[in-house]
């Protein structure tokens, strides 16, 4: 019997939830907490499952998105989460399927982009992602980073206070929409998502407050937010107590070197697992030693997919100035075409045409690099890329890349 699929209902939820803890190997229980919480993610009608027999053995959902493009303007992108395949029903083409659906119905709402977080590497490229932008765990040893630790305030004057949760849900959202208009690759959140972060709304997984700290500006600004858990760890009558950061936001540098200098100087604390930042991020430059901070991840994160190339080129900006032809493959037929790029510091026009092409390549190496974090002459040296004219892969470097990395701090 070939399984089929539909859109969730509530009735299916319970069963589509432990779909999904199967194929994350998580417990197959399902909490009641965490039914309460996706029931109004069915009502959208884009959550999808593959149903055989009465059970869900495949799982799918997306949803509307704003992804930050170079120099702060946004998109609407198409968010796929929550993908799944039971191991029993692997190799039958039910990804491809849901897909293929979900793609069709963003590009016909106008969608610029489809965005996701890659489980695994090899699986998205087939469907026209490509990785956009990547993401570094640090480990900081305390002891060695050379900082002074009779830590007594920001240097600037500003102020590093304790937080509750309600000053964290009246700030947080705010901080972050000023963080994501000037950092490429990053998406928006929701009311739900500040919710679920403060311990609001639960979601059936462990929760444990963390401590919240705000930095308050000599001017009286709120220009970050820290959010950290710690373990009381002790060897031999000395703290062994590693943090964990599970939120910084600086929107200045001010805020972002007392936050970490804040953080580096909390008594016991003897290293500090910085979670997710950008690959480019400067705290290790921070530190009088940058050796303290030993990266302990550094992977792909958000992957991009083109789905109206025009409006994607148009509304990023680029710090030269150059014309392009680009010829774009899409087997699904979502997004090729030819197209010929005029940019500039002054804005860019991306217009179908019919000229000679400068460049041939597929959706995904435009996703790639669409948040200017991928070289073209990388991908040409794999031959990623074709170079059709000479000159138009040095050319593409300093037209397309950016100044700083992209980053999405967020997982969904």
């Amino acid at each position: 019997m070939t399984p089929h699929i539909r859109p969730v209902t509530e009735e299916d939820l319970p069963h589509w939830c432990r779909a999904l803890h199967t194929a994350f190997l998580s417990t197959p229980e399902v909490p009641k907490e965490e039914i309460e919480f996706r029931t109004p993610l069915v009502n959208t009608g884009r959550a999808q499952g593959a149903f055989e027999d009465g059970r869900c053995v495949a799982t799918f959902r997306s949803f509307d998105q704003r992804l930050t493009l170079p120099g702060g303007a946004d998109v609407v992108a198409d968010a796929v989460s929550n993908v799944t395949v039971s191991p029993t029903h692997r190799r039958r083409g039910l990804l491809s399927r849901m897909m293929a659906g979900d793609l069709r119905a963003a590009k016909e709402r106008g969608d610029a982009v489809a965005t996701l977080i890659a489980a695994e590497y090899p699986i998205y490229g087939r469907y026209g992602f490509g990785p956009a932008t990547w993401v570094t765990d640090w480990e900081v040893e305390v002891a060695r980073t050379g900082l002074d630790r009779r830590y007594s305030g920001p240097a600037d004057g500003g102020q590093v206070r304790f937080a509750d949760l309600a000053e964290v849900r009246e700030h947080g959202p705010g901080l972050h929409e000023r963080l994501r208009a000037r950092q490429h690759g990053a998406v928006d959140r929701s009311e739900r998502w500040w919710l679920r972060k403060t311990g609001e709304l639960p979601d059936g997984r462990p929760w444990e407050e963390p401590f919240s700290v705000l930095y308050r500006s000599p001017e009286g600004s709120v220009d970050g937010l820290l959010m950290y858990t710690a373990e009381d760890v002790w060897e031999g009558k000395l703290p062994q107590c590693p943090a964990t950061v599970q939120e910084l936001i600086a929107v200045t540098p001010a805020a972002e070197r007392a936050l970490w200098h804040f953080l580096l100087s909390v008594d016991w604390i003897t290293r500090v697992r910085t979670g997710h930042r950008a690959p480019d991020d400067v705290l290790p430059l921070l530190l009088p030693d940058p050796r303290a901070a030993r990266v302990v991840t550094h992977a792909d994160y958000l992957w991009v997919r083109p789905l109206d190339i025009p409006v994607l080129l148009e509304a990023r900006t680029y710090a030269a100035s150059g014309t392009l032809v680009l010829d774009v493959t899409d087997p699904d037929g979502l997004a090729g075409g030819r197209f010929l790029l005029e940019a500039g510091p002054e804005g860019a026009r991306c217009t179908p045409t019919r000229r000679a092409a400068d460049l041939t390549l597929g959706v995904g190496e435009l996703g790639a690099l669409a948040l200017g974090d991928e070289s073209a002459s990388r991908l040409a040296a794999l031959g990623r890329i074709g170079e059709e004219r000479a000159g138009a892969v040095a050319l593409a470097d300093p037209l397309l890349r950016t100044a700083r990395r992209p980053w999405c701090p967020d997982i969904f």
